[in-house]
């Protein structure tokens, strides 16, 4: 039986917008020419099943700690902010510098910040592009915390067998960072709706278990003993079946029509999937963003990563809807409705 859980912004004070977002990409750019030398794959198989490109790896001794820092003083720069007002950080990860303290810790000590409060929420990788947002605009909303930044940030090539191509085709290394600040009630961040159907739990997660070459020599990931496991058909059929519904639930649930919605930010796991849910919904896929092309599924950075392109291509104006929804290890997947606001919007406490 699938769970579900509706999270409401009930009655606030305050409502919670997306201010500005940062971005950070690993310096390294892997062709699928590349790929083609070491995996059993082509650069055609990757194109026409997934539409990747390129995706961007992470240097040897760089961590999700490292880009999650990078693109919250990133933000900051978007935002033309300082960075000690930053008075709580969240990040969204599932590969962290260290299993304890929280990879947020790190991000702050990295950035220079102190004095602010930092934890984790891991949602199963890939969702956290909602899951973690709706924790941080529910602290926002709350009053309780006035800017609050959300690092998504993975560098899930660390996580990789090396000779597994079923992860090695799709994913990248990223990081992204919402920065929240209150706005007026009834303005940001609006419906929203998470979910986990816990039956499908083995088709995407990390495995412990050691593995060895054919040889018998030992095969270690950067995580020694840990594994990203994908079961790519499964993961494909589970959107395409739940997905689409999912994302028209969640349009409703805003008292609109998918015509109301100005722009699709989904998922960024597999180009022709997100053009396909966007045909079931009746939309054309000029109301998208795509970078899973040129970044491969960057996991929960993705669709922060997506709107800071959507941002810097002129795409968001004042007034207009967006639609985020995500989906991931779990399998969890979550979708809000962002009604994106102009400068008139924000409190302006600060």
């Amino acid at each position: 039986m699938t769970s579900s859980t509706a999270a409401r912004h009930g009655p606030s004070r305050f409502g919670a917008g997306i201010r500005a977002v940062g971005r950070a990409l690993p310096d390294r750019v892997v062709t699928n020419a590349e790929l083609e030398e070491r995996l059993d794959t082509t650069d055609q198989w990757i194109r026409e099943n997934i539409g990747v490109q390129t995706r961007r790896v992470s240097a040897p001794k760089e961590g999700s700690g490292d880009l999650g820092a990078r693109a919250l003083l990133d933000a900051c720069e978007q935002a033309d902010v300082d960075l000690a007002t930053v008075d709580l950080v969240i990040c969204g990860t599932y590969t962290p510098d260290n299993m304890i303290p929280a990879n947020s810790v790190s991000i702050m000590r990295k950035a220079g910040l102190t004095g602010a409060t930092g934890f984790d929420v891991n949602s199963g990788g890939c969702p956290g592009g909602v899951f973690a947002l709706d924790v941080g605009a529910k602290y926002v909303a709350s009053g309780e915390y006035q800017r609050v930044a959300v690092v998504l940030a993975d560098v899930n090539s660390k996580a990789f067998d090396p000779t597994d191509r079923t992860v090695g085709v799709i994913f990248g290394d990223g990081a992204a960072c919402y920065l929240l600040e209150r706005t007026l009630p009834g303005t940001g961040i609006g419906a929203t709706i998470l979910r986990t159907d816990p039956e499908r739990y083995h088709i995407a997660y990390v495995s412990r278990e050691p593995r060895t070459a054919a040889d018998g020599t030992p095969v270690k990931s950067h995580f020694g003993d840990n594994f990203a496991v994908m079961v790519g058909r499964e993961v494909r059929d589970f959107a395409m079946e739940v997905m689409p519904a999912f994302v028209a639930e969640l349009v409703q649930k805003e008292g609109a029509t998918p015509d109301d919605i100005d722009l699709y930010l989904l998922h960024q796991a597999n180009l022709h999937i997100i053009h396909a849910i966007l045909d079931r919904l009746g939309q054309p896929v000029s109301k998208t963003v795509t970078n899973v092309q040129r970044n491969g599924n960057t996991s929960g950075a993705g669709l922060a990563l997506a709107m800071r392109d959507a941002l810097d291509e002129g795409r968001l104006r004042p007034g207009d809807r967006v639609v985020l929804a995500a989906f991931g290890a779990g399998m969890s997947y979550g979708g809000t409705i962002i009604r994106w606001c102009g400068p008139d919007d924000f409190q302006g406490t600060l």
